[in-house]
């Protein structure tokens, strides 16, 4: 076995496949392309870089999940909601271990703990039944289903940032 170390992570706008490059430490210096995914591309990219410690990434989670270890998950909790941002803990034993709150809810439902979250996010950006957000008849939720495709189907990322589209 030799050790080696990511040297070039090239993620394409086109069609091409990511690739990550490493290269030989020591020896005769080869150099080993991986073409993956975008995901995975994507968590390689984020593992090179220094972790948020109250948004880690799956792998700094799994990371402090394992130092964690002497406590089982027992639950997960959203937190806080900051800025358009959602946070989330879990929790194990007397620790509490922050997690972005897709993980945080991938996780509790792999292991079928219970998910909670803080009065304050509820009261904050929660939404009661009846408030225009759902539909109660089977024949208006599917009608809120259509709109909302055909929302997301014209939306583009300048919409939530108030920027407008550069030609």
């Amino acid at each position: 076995m030799r050790e080696v170390r990511v040297i070039e992570i090239r993620v394409s706008t086109g069609d091409a496949a990511p690739l990550v490059v490493l290269a030989e430490v020591g020896g005769a210096g080869r150099l080993l392309p991986i073409w993956m995914s975008h995901g995975g591309a994507s968590a390689i990219f984020t593992a090179a870089e220094e972790p948020d410690p109250d948004r880690p990434n799956i792998h700094d989670l799994a990371w402090r999940l394992a130092e964690a270890a002497t406590a089982p998950v027992q639950s997960v909790r959203i937190t806080a909601y900051d800025d358009g941002q959602y946070y989330a803990e879990l929790v194990c034993g007397e620790q509490r271990i922050p997690s972005r709150p897709s993980d945080a809810i991938a996780l509790a439902l792999r292991l079928g703990c219970p998910i909670e979250c803080a009065d304050t996010v509820l009261e904050e950006v929660g939404v009661l039944p009846g408030d225009g957000v759902g539909a109660a008849e089977p024949e208006e939720a599917e009608e809120e289903v259509e709109r909302f495709r055909e929302f997301l189907d014209s939306v583009t990322p300048e919409d939530f940032t108030g920027e407008e589209n550069q030609p």
